[in-house]
């Protein structure tokens, strides 16, 4: 009854993770859903642990693009167009002028 609790868990939080999918939350949903009901009739306890680990690492790279998808927002309201680098080297080459 525990990995049931645990599978009930894992899809509830793909749920809430994809609602920022880039494609669509309920493009995100709807294969999510698809996967589940494929994997309805396994019973195997060990072939169980497997997929929530799998979903689990799933979550991982959900937050990993949400982080990436923020940090790019930021990058781009702080340098614009510009790189990192040619920031750099625009404020070296002020700070060598004064």
């Amino acid at each position: 009854m525990e990995l049931r609790s645990a599978v009930r868990q894992l899809y509830k939080n793909l749920i809430f993770m994809g609602r920022e999918y880039p494609k669509g939350g309920t493009f995100f949903r709807d294969r999510c859903h698809a996967v589940f009901v494929k994997n309805k009739d396994v019973t195997d306890p060990e072939e169980i642990k497997l997929l929530i680990a799998r979903g689990e690492y799933v979550i991982k790279e959900l937050e990993a693009l949400y982080r990436l998808r923020k940090y790019r927002t930021l990058k781009k309201r702080y340098y614009g167009s510009e790189t990192y680098e040619e920031t750099i080297i625009k404020n070296i080459k002020k700070f060598d002028e004064t």
